[in-house]
C-alpha cells in the first residue's frame, strides 16, 4: 500500500488539509493517509480552531508521498523554523512531494524548488518571484509535475493535483472512479487565469505570459519564434530571453512540452488516430508526434491511450 503523509503545518488551512485524504482515501485500499504536526502537538489552524493530529514527523521516514497543505506563511522563512527544516529533513531521498497553495513557500525555502519549475496561488505570485528568484515560477498553470516534486496552485487545485498522482500512479479509470466519488471533475481545462478577476494587461508591458496565453490557443499551428515575437511585441532576442526567464526553458522546448501535454488529453479522451491528433496539436506528422512523445514519457503513443484511455461504460481500452 503506498503511503501518504500530510504535513500540518501551523496556520494550516482545513479544506486543504482534508483533499488528500478525500482524494487518495477513495481510491480503494490503494493508499494509507496519515496526517502528522512536525512536533507531534496539535496544529493552529487558519480558521478559530485548533487540531490534533496522531502522528509526530517520524511517520515521514516511511512516506512515498508527501503532502504539504498551505499554512502560516511566516514559517517559509530563509532558513526554515528549525523544527520544519527537521521535519523535512526526514523525508527519505526520491520520496514524492506534493505542495498545494502556498506550501510551495515552504519547499521553495527549503531550497527543493531552486532551478525547477513551480506554481503558487496567482495572489501571491509576486511574493513568491520576489523572494526565490531562482524558481521558474508560472503562476497560469493549476499545477506543475515536475517529477518527484509537484506544486499545485490555491484551494481547490489541491484536488486536481490530487487526482493527476492517482491517475499517473493507477491510471485514468481509479482517478475518474474517484472524481465521481468526490463529484469533481477528473481533469480541468484551463489554468488559474480564468478564475483572475483583474481585466487582462496589455501584452506591451507585462512580458510573455499573453502570448503564452494565445500560443495555447493556437497550438494546432507552426508556430515559429518570429510569430510568437511579433503578438508579444517584441524583438526575437529580447522575446526569448524574457520568456527564459520567466517560464525556465526555451520557447520551443516549452512549445514541444505543451503539445505533448495536449496529446496525452486527446489519447485519454478521444478515439483519433495518432496522426489527427499530430494535426490538433501542432506537430507537423505522426512521426514527430511519436518521437516527441517517447522522448517526453518514455512510451509511443498507442502504448499510452492503451493505458490511460477509458471509454464510456468505464473500461480500459484493450
Amino acid at each position: 500500500m503506498h503511503r501518504v503523509v500530510v504535513l500540518a503545518l501551523d496556520g494550516v488551512y482545513p479544506f486543504e488539509l482534508g483533499i488528500p485524504k478525500r482524494i487518495f482515501g477513495n481510491a480503494g485500499d490503494r493508499y494509507e493517509v496519515l496526517t502528522c504536526s512536525a512536533d507531534g502537538g496539535p496544529v493552529r489552524t487558519c480558521a478559530d480552531f485548533t487540531i490534533a493530529v496522531e502522528h509526530g514527523p517520524q511517520a515521514l521516514r516511511a512516506a512515498d508521498t508527501v503532502v504539504i497543505p498551505p499554512c502560516d506563511l511566516a514559517l517559509s522563512t530563509t532558513p526554515l523554523p528549525r523544527q520544519v527544516a527537521d521535519a523535512l529533513a526526514l523525508i527519505r531521498p526520491g520520496t514524492r512531494i506534493v505542495s498545494i497553495c502556498t506550501g510551495a513557500f515552504v519547499l521553495a525555502a527549503a531550497g527543493l524548488l531552486d532551478g525547477r519549475p513551480a506554481t503558487t496561488h496567482w495572489q501571491l505570485a509576486e511574493t513568491f518571484r520576489e523572494r526565490f528568484p531562482r524558481v521558474a515560477l508560472d503562476p497560469e498553470v493549476l499545477f506543475v509535475d515536475d517529477g518527484d516534486i509537484l506544486t499545485s496552485a490555491g484551494a481547490a487545485s489541491g484536488v486536481d493535483v490530487c487526482l493527476h498522482v492517482v491517475r499517473a500512479d493507477y491510471g485514468s479509470e481509479v482517478a475518474n472512479r474517484v472524481a465521481r466519488s468526490c463529484v469533481v471533475p477528473p481533469w480541468r481545462d484551463g489554468g488559474q487565469a480564468q478564475y483572475i478577476e483583474q481585466p487582462v494587461p496589455d501584452a506591451a508591458t507585462t512580458g510573455t505570459a499573453p502570448t503564452r496565453q494565445w500560443a495555447l490557443e493556437n497550438l494546432h499551428l507552426p508556430l515559429t519564434l518570429a510569430e510568437l515575437a511579433e503578438h508579444a511585441r517584441m524583438s526575437r532576442r529580447t522575446f526569448a530571453r524574457k520568456f527564459g526567464n520567466e517560464v525556465g526553458m526555451s520557447p520551443g522546448r516549452w512549445l514541444i512540452a505543451q503539445r505533448v501535454a495536449r496529446a496525452r488529453h486527446l489519447l485519454e479522451s478521444s478515439d483519433l488516430s495518432v496522426d489527427h491528433i499530430a494535426g490538433r496539436v501542432g506537430f507537423a506528422t505522426g512521426t514527430s508526434l511519436r518521437q516527441h512523445f517517447h522522448a517526453a514519457l518514455g512510451v509511443a503513443p498507442l502504448a499510452y491511450r492503451r493505458t490511460f484511455r477509458v471509454t464510456a461504460d468505464g473500461k480500459a481500452v484493450a
